[in-house]
């Protein structure tokens, strides 16, 4: 099966907190993957995402530990979300 892995940017202008982490993140640039499988499927291309990534610390910090972290993609888009609300 082929796969695909989509990376992107996020931008957090306060402290959030997702499932799985050890506390509160700073604001920052954070990368984020997506991993997809292909769907077989005989008269188009499709693609299923199987996982999401975000990974820590945030792009520019300083810190010794770099880790990638799974995340439930629906639960960034509310934090995200969140955050707009707050500027």
């Amino acid at each position: 099966m082929t796969s695909r892995t989509i990376k992107t940017v996020v931008h957090f202008s306060s402290e959030f907190l997702l499932s799985g982490f050890d506390g509160p993140q700073r604001p920052g640039d954070y990368r984020v993957d997506h991993d997809e499988e292909q769907i077989q499927d005989l008269s188009r291309i499709a693609w299923r995402r199987v996982g999401a990534y975000i990974h820590l610390p945030a792009i520019g910090s300083a810190g010794t530990t770099m880790r990638m972290v799974p995340i439930n993609i629906d639960e960034l888009d509310r934090a995200l979300k969140k955050d707009l609300a707050q500027l």
